[in-house]
């Protein structure tokens, strides 16, 4: 079973969306997903620091920010920027 997109926008902050969203990829209670870090950064391009090779991006600034989640000693990165709802980024390229 492959885990569902990140939470729409608008439905708690950025942070508790990731959380949720790492919560439910993990299969553990959201309490056991701690909030390391957030900044708000501006991301190059509309890769929102997560570029795929071979992928089109918009060329242009946008603000957002990174969240980062650690579960035990598992740490993971979050994007989110412009309209989009916090995503997992497993290859962080800013």
């Amino acid at each position: 079973m492959s885990p569902g997109p990140s939470t729409s926008p608008g439905s708690g902050s950025p942070a508790e969306q990731a959380v949720a969203d790492l919560a439910r990829r993990l299969d553990v209670a959201e309490d056991e997903v701690v909030v390391e870090a957030q900044e708000e950064v501006t991301w190059n391009d509309g890769s929102l620091g997560c570029a795929e090779k071979g992928t089109m991006y918009t060329q242009a600034l946008v603000d957002g920010s990174r969240i980062t989640l650690r579960v035990g000693e598992q740490t993971y990165e979050y994007h989110a920027g412009g309209k989009r709802a916090p995503f997992l980024c497993e290859d962080p390229t800013q």
